[in-house]
């Protein structure tokens, strides 16, 4: 599986579980860390909790892809799932205004979502 084609599976996943603002943001001109990353907010920490879960346990499946590391699942504040090429953050909504990842990786290039997923769950309330 490819990095884009990995960073638009994990992006169904967490919009499976209602997650809003989802964003892929391609990053590999602006870093060596990761290619892409995944960003997306939950309204609450076990939303955080399932939308992650649900990347990991749906990757594993149907991939047999298993992340490098996790960190944050057990708060549900801000998961971080690391699979090298493509990172996942799923945040509570509060703690993603808080840290602006948006803000910091504005140089990226943002990759469009599937035109299936409706805009209205792409906005925040």
């Amino acid at each position: 599986m490819h990095s884009k084609e990995k960073a638009l599976f994990c992006a169904s996943q967490v919009l499976d579980k209602k997650t809003i603002n989802v964003r892929i943001l391609d990053v590999r001109n602006l870093s060596s860390l990761t290619d892409f990353l995944v960003l997306a907010s939950g309204g609450s920490d076990r939303q955080v909790q399932a939308a992650a879960d649900a990347v990991q346990q749906e990757l594993k499946k149907q991939h047999d892809t298993r992340p490098l590391g996790i960190e944050g699942m057990k708060e549900g504040r801000w998961v971080l799932i690391d699979y090298g090429d493509v990172m996942v953050h799923v945040f509570h909504e509060p703690t993603r205004q808080y840290y602006d990842l948006d803000g910091l990786w504005s140089d990226a290039e943002e990759v469009p979502l599937p035109e299936d997923v409706s805009p209205a769950a792409q906005e925040l309330p």
